[in-house]
């Protein structure tokens, strides 16, 4: 080999170890990202507290299921009524709705907690379909808590054929889950003390509800009580207990969906 030859083989190895170095580099990094991502995600999550933990197992009321995409909350006798599918709130563990929706499934409602990519309800706006596919003939209303309530709005705009109501937890309809043209019933749950709520565009987005739509408040009660987990950052303390506030809610709710058989 000349050296002429010798001399760009050398530079072309140089270049192609200085090429593997910089994708090395890279990678390596991305990883140490992604890793990072990881514990902030977990950091932030809103696990489900003991109460919750408690309501998740079949007991001689109601029948308890988790799978894949879903906790399901069964009753043992004949169930009556819509079955209830909930979206999560930004964030929350599903299991965090457990210990009221085993109170409503004792009611006679069978209750689908929907499991949602990353916690989000935003990247998993259909997931309800699986469910109603799942159950030709069956009845449904669909609602959430906070992120979720939105986004099970925006799927009820557009599939309001499949539905028998929707319902609000600390949430509103913004311009893309527009209902008050939809025929659906539609129950607003709201609590005094909620620190997390954007009050005024809950005010402001009243117009895309129907006029006919329930409203109701409960006094004493915060964002974080809908559910089940520990205190949600930047909310107010509640002056009832969360069992005193989810009783409140299964009370409203089995009122509202009684009215819808």
């Amino acid at each position: 080999m000349r050296r002429t030859e010798r001399r760009i083989f050398s530079t072309t190895r140089r270049k192609a170890g200085r090429r593997k170095r910089i994708a090395l580099w890279i990678i390596g990094l991305l990883v140490v990202f992604f890793i990072i991502g990881l514990v902030v995600y977990y950091r932030l999550i809103y696990n489900p507290n003991a109460n919750a933990q408690a309501a998740m197992h079949t007991n001689a009321k109601i029948r308890f299921i988790e799978q894949e995409d879903r906790l399901t909350f069964q009753p043992n006798g004949k169930a009556i009524g819509p079955s209830v599918i909930i979206y999560p709130g930004a964030l929350v563990e599903p299991a965090s709705y457990s210990a009221w929706a085993a109170k409503l499934a004792e009611s006679g409602h069978t209750v689908y907690i929907i499991k949602m990519p990353l916690d989000l309800a935003v990247l998993g706006k259909n997931r309800a379909d699986r469910i109603i596919d799942e159950h030709p003939g069956k009845t449904f209303v669909i609602g959430g808590h906070s992120l979720g309530g939105a986004i099970a709005a925006r799927y009820a705009a557009e599939h309001a054929d499949k539905l028998k109501g929707v319902f609000f937890l600390a949430s509103y309809a913004d311009s893309k889950g527009k209902l008050n043209q939809k025929g659906l019933p539609v129950l607003q749950l709201t609590a005094s003390k909620d620190g997390i709520l954007d009050w005024t565009s809950w005010e402001k987005d009243k117009k895309n509800l129907p006029a006919e739509a329930e409203y109701v408040s409960i006094e004493g009660g915060n964002h974080a009580q809908f559910a089940s987990y520990d205190k949600h950052r930047g909310d107010k303390r509640p002056s009832i207990s969360e069992k005193e506030q989810q009783d409140q809610l299964v009370k409203a709710m089995n009122s509202w969906l009684n009215k819808l058989k």
